[in-house]
């Protein structure tokens, strides 16, 4: 592969990049944000207060990382543990759970893009009525308890395998998620393409996820591939998954030499200057988000279950989202400039302004919310007095927090992020 190629694929550049980015934002040299540093102190009081509201004095230590597991736990009901009880009752082993809990994970998290403003999903066995990545968990929960994932061949109900998701279409889908007329959801049809996709490449990569292209044998495979089955590698994980997602990302997206980068997008602020000498593809900015939020999701079975360690976790980065980018919005710490916030509003026909995924716009917030966010993990350490809490703890109990807050605060119809983008359905 070519190296600029393997560097894009890896996480060093999504980070290395995005901070590029922010220096030339402290010189105002950003096409379509303002800077306002000075802010970043107010963004990290509002979010130290929630951290504080939430998990202090003394509970600090509960913060799990940011992932899946707390979706399915909305509303107070303990979805896992019950589902890990009904496995116990089946005498499954502990890796067997392990690898039930990694095909689930897997499938939620992939269906795990902006639903929109206004899709709700209704669980009958608690009566609640749940949106957004909370209602797509449970949405997903229940299909993988029905066995949509399994396929109709499967002794098992309670698993995933690439057969069964590569004859996912739409009406499966839209059944499960309860989507019709009257309860849209943005990018079905992205969402069912991705999991056939997916199951495809789980199929193709027989050396990691077996025969049957199961998610879960990457529990298996991760074990064997490290000298301690107690302490894997978070680098061994993200190439396994870059391996198995970069080939069924949509297929607008950017190409190098032929080789698709996943989400990975050209930004104006990072190409040279002019007389300048670059590397090549050095104005492509990657973030594989979608990709990080499953590898963090992925992770905690391996810790909860197995009471695995992992190392080079540091390798990952904020998530630039709508959520933290939002709450960066929200407290003026970014600012679009006159003329891109017109040509959103222009796009958007509304009183929001929008912008399609690969937009530059759209691009440039993405690395800066990649970049403040580990601004805002500095200061928000600084401000503890010696509480140590990874990003992936901030992230879950704190900007992503308060982003939806914020939201729910200056937008209570809708509660959406203050910049929209009408993407396909994968990225956000």
């Amino acid at each position: 592969m070519d190296p600029q190629i393997e560097e894009l694929l890896g996480l060093e550049a999504v980070r290395t990049r995005a901070h590029a980015v922010l220096k030339l934002a402290e010189q105002g040299r950003l096409n379509h944000f303002n800077y306002h540093a000075e802010r970043m102190e107010d963004a990290t009081d509002y979010v130290l207060k929630l951290i504080q509201r939430d998990f202090g004095p003394d509970k600090y230590h509960l913060i799990p990382p940011h992932g899946r597991w707390q979706h399915f736990e909305v509303g107070g009901v303990p979805r896992i543990t019950t589902l890990l009880a009904q496995w116990d009752e089946e005498k499954c082993d502990t890796t067997e759970k392990t690898r039930r809990l990694i095909d689930l994970f897997f499938v939620s998290v992939l269906l795990d893009a902006g639903a929109g403003d206004f899709w709700k999903f209704n669980e009958s066995q608690s009566g609640l009525s749940l949106n957004r990545s909370e209602g797509i968990a449970v949405a997903a929960l229940h299909m993988f308890l029905n066995g949509d994932f399994a396929g109709k061949d499967s002794s098992v109900k309670h698993t995933a395998n690439g057969d069964a998701l590569r004859n996912i279409n739409v009406d499966i889908l839209s059944r499960g998620l309860q989507v019709d007329d009257a309860n849209p959801m943005i990018g079905v049809a992205a969402r069912a393409d991705i999991l056939r996709k997916l199951g495809e490449s789980l199929v193709n990569l027989k050396d990691i996820f077996g025969p049957t292209g199961r998610p879960g044998n990457l529990v298996d495979y991760l074990i064997a591939k490290s000298n301690d089955s107690r302490k894997l590698d978070y680098k061994d994980l993200w190439n396994v998954l870059q391996r198995l997602l970069i080939p069924i990302w949509p297929s607008d997206r950017t190409h190098i030499n032929g080789q698709p980068i996943g989400d990975a997008w050209p930004l104006r602020a990072l190409s040279p200057q002019p007389g300048s000498e670059s590397k090549p593809y050095s104005n492509i900015q990657p973030f594989h988000k979608l990709t990080q939020w499953l590898a963090y999701s992925l992770m905690v079975p391996f810790s909860r279950l197995l009471s695995v360690s992992w190392s080079n976790t540091e390798l990952g980065t904020g998530l630039p989202e709508y959520r933290n980018g939002g709450m960066l919005v929200d407290m003026g710490v970014l600012e679009l400039k006159p003329e891109s916030l017109q040509r959103g509003l222009n796009l958007s026909g509304g009183s929001l302004p929008s912008f399609g995924a690969g937009d530059d716009e759209i691009v440039e917030w993405r690395a800066m919310t990649v970049a403040l966010l580990d601004v805002l993990h500095t200061k928000i350490l600084a401000r503890l007095d010696g509480v140590q809490l990874s990003l992936p703890q901030v992230l879950e109990a704190g900007s992503w927090k308060a982003g939806r807050e914020l939201a729910a605060a200056k937008r209570p119809e809708t509660k959406c992020s203050p910049i929209l983008n009408f993407g396909d359905g994968t990225l956000f």
